[in-house]
């Protein structure tokens, strides 16, 4: 899917283009459990090996009434623990958001870093821990009074939590060089590494010692310590605390290009699109993100932010395989660098059925408050996102289809002889109708009516993209005539045409206009062949090139 739609948004996009804008609300809004929510569970955990690391390397004591929630849950209700606040996982959320203003391309550098240890700790962890491994700690491979498969199955999705994240490299897909293919081989790549050491360390740890001492908020340490070996715990706990940043830090990453995605499609507030100027990073959604995983993070205990986390994420793998299925049929003609094997039904088919059975063997108070916050997410969109919808309201009119001239493509590889204003007005008109019902839930499509609209008498108004063609027939305009058909839009492009435009004595030619926007790469950038990105129109960004 990522590599088919290399768009910001990740699931949101492909429910989006798959299941129409309802299906890609609520995707949208069950992400928030996956990325925030998951960011402030993963935060807790940093707080836990945090506290054990400054003890067992300085032997610093920290109070734990500010390194725990101030409630726990106990089953049917929350109750005070008499703790404060949990500072420690307040300050690594609030300190990541930080980094992630500063742009992707450090924030990739921190994040590589810290990977890169973490796998070598993780090996040197299974490979130091192997000689102390009890065969007798596997049996009974399937405890008594534990549920038998169905506990287990109730065990997976709790400990689904510890792979999610991988999906999280689509997000940044408009950001990503080469994502068609760079894209499928990095959440592959991710899928295989991270499967083989989770299973690794599992074996080693329980192989240590029994699984049932083994429930405490540092489990990995906890086996550790068994071995005597304390070079060995200090340095794991150097690896937990770098691996528990690293997945901070890639959650933190994804939220706010979801936030991103979903402003430019008007359900939520355009606010959260915002870019900076300097760093191009939608810091407004990044600051907001990172807000509410610290409080969440501060005051809310363990077991829940993963169950709740762990839910979300398995209903919108659930969806996001349905509109695998979906596209297939739907989109036949968009090109794909990479297809999932076996056909269209098969991996897809037991995707979604997993899905279903892990939901099915959730805790039932986790299924409660997935469902509870998918109702307040349906109230948000039905009072603010459908009437704000961008697809349901859009603002090109059949008055204003010159806006849409902001197109990825070279100004100079028009070719204008022989067609009208006209001819350009309901060329650019059709692309924007073809783009809209690309998103629109309805029947009803823009296209239908665009492409009734009689040609001019002219010609059919499809523009020849020859650049031999452009070089041999230039065609000289007048005025406002070559600033529209160059297709400059803004109030600071059109200044730029105008002064060019008086220089020539108000008569300028297309080749004029073209050498000046090709010349100003800072205003204009490069438009033969775009990269995606947030810099040059944002408003556009959520557009896929390669759509009709």
């Amino acid at each position: 899917m990522a590599s088919m739609i290399p768009i910001a948004g990740s699931a949101y996009t492909y429910a989006y283009a798959s299941l129409g804008e309802l299906a890609a609300w609520i995707i949208g809004w069950d992400l928030i459990l996956e990325y925030l929510i998951g960011a402030a569970t993963v935060s807790v955990g940093w707080s836990s090996y945090m506290i054990v690391f400054l003890n067992d390397a300085f032997g610093w004591k920290v109070s734990s009434k500010w390194t725990n929630a101030p409630v726990e849950w106990d089953g049917s209700t929350f109750s005070k623990t008499g703790n404060f606040f949990n500072v420690p996982a307040f300050f690594i959320s609030a300190a990541v958001s930080t980094t992630l203003f500063f742009g992707i391309h450090m924030t990739a550098k921190i994040n590589n870093y810290l990977v890169i240890f973490k796998v070598i700790v993780l090996l040197i962890l299974i490979f130091a821990m192997i000689p102390f491994v009890k065969a007798e700690n596997y049996h009974p491979y399937m405890p008594e009074s534990t549920g038998g498969v169905t506990g287990m199955l109730a065990g997976a999705s709790t400990v689904f939590f510890a792979y999610i994240g991988f999906d999280s490299i689509s997000t940044t897909a408009q950001e990503a060089k080469e994502p068609q293919v760079n894209l499928p081989v990095g959440i592959m790549s991710t899928i295989i590494i991270a499967t083989v050491l989770y299973v690794g360390v599992s074996v080693v740890i329980v192989g240590v010692d029994n699984y049932v001492n083994l429930g405490g908020s540092s489990p990995v340490v906890d086996a550790v310590r068994l071995t005597g070996m304390r070079w060995l715990v200090v340095l794991t706990e150097l690896g937990a605390l770098a691996a528990t940043t690293s997945v901070i830090l890639v959650l933190l990453i994804s939220q706010p290009r979801v936030f991103y995605a979903m402003a430019n499609d008007g359900l939520i507030p355009r606010v959260f699109a915002r870019v900076h100027p300097k760093y191009k990073t939608p810091y407004v959604s990044t600051f907001v993100t990172g807000f509410i995983c610290s409080i969440c993070g501060g005051i809310l205990p363990i077991d829940v932010l993963s169950d709740i986390s762990s839910v979300g994420t398995i209903f919108t793998y659930f969806i996001v395989n349905i509109g695998v299925i979906i596209l297939r049929y739907t989109r036949k003609t968009v090109p794909r660098r990479f297809k999932v094997p076996g056909g269209p039904f098969l991996l897809p088919g037991i995707g979604a059925a997993s899905s279903l059975v892990l939901l099915k063997n959730a805790r039932q108070e986790a299924i409660i408050r997935l469902l509870v916050w998918m109702a307040i997410g349906l109230f948000v969109y039905i009072f603010y996102g459908r009437t704000h919808s961008e697809v349901n309201n859009p603002r090109m009119t059949m008055d204003e289809p010159m806006q849409v001239i902001h197109e990825n493509y070279s100004v100079s590889s028009f070719h204008y002889q022989g067609y009208t204003d006209d001819d350009l007005r309901q060329q650019h008109a059709r692309q924007q109708a073809r783009r809209m019902d690309y998103n629109r839930p309805l029947t009803q499509h823009y296209s239908d009516y665009i492409d009734g609209l009689p040609p001019s008498e002219h010609g059919a108004g499809e523009l020849n993209h020859s650049d031999e063609h452009n070089s041999a027939n230039r065609t000289s305009l007048h005025g406002d005539e070559a600033v529209s058909r160059c297709g400059i839009d803004s109030s600071h492009d059109v200044g730029v045409a105008v002064k060019k435009h008086r220089s020539h004595g108000g008569n300028a030619s297309v080749a004029d206009y073209e050498s000046d926007m090709s010349g100003n790469k800072e205003l204009f950038g490069s438009f033969r062949h775009p990269q995606p990105s947030f810099e040059p129109y944002p408003e556009m960004a959520h557009i896929p090139s390669h759509f009709p």
